[in-house]
């Protein structure tokens, strides 16, 4: 074989070997992709129209960011109760992304005790899925809109 075919097969061998490395390595999310973990513990009281506030923390690539939350809701609402929120935030790039406004619609109660769940969106695309215990009496059918804080 001359030089000149014996070039053309390693650039040939180069170009299939980087082929089968995009074809066989998955790809990976970046880290700006990454899901947080969220707490939260959320006060809310109302009759028609409910109100409420309370406060939580994301945990974000290895490191912690408390927040502020206060939401208000609009519909069929009556009673009060805690409620204690773990889930995860997806959709992050940075985390000044997770502040912001969001919106949900859904029902839910308790009564003395029970399970809560939310699923939040806000503009920047940040979607945060939670769930846990609440406590106290309530009865709600609404669209909420709830405001995070980084503190």
């Amino acid at each position: 074989m001359n030089a000149a075919k014996l070039q053309r097969c390693g650039l040939h061998f180069r170009v299939a070997v980087i082929a089968l490395f995009a074809v066989v390595v998955p790809a990976t999310s970046s880290l700006g992709q990454a899901a947080g973990y969220v707490r939260v513990k959320f006060v809310k009281a109302g009759l028609m129209m409910g109100a409420g506030g309370g406060s939580g923390v994301l945990s974000y690539l290895g490191r912690d960011y408390p927040f502020r939350i206060s939401g208000l809701s609009l519909g069929v609402t009556a009673g009060a109760s805690v409620i204690r929120l773990e889930g995860w935030a997806s959709g992050i790039r940075e985390v000044n992304d997770f502040a912001g406004t969001y919106s949900s619609a859904g029902a839910g109660g308790a009564f003395v005790g029970g399970l809560g769940g939310i699923h939040l969106r806000n503009a920047k695309g940040v979607v945060i899925e939670l769930q846990g215990p609440r406590a106290g009496m309530e009865f709600a059918a609404n669209i909420s809109r709830i405001a995070i804080a980084l503190k």
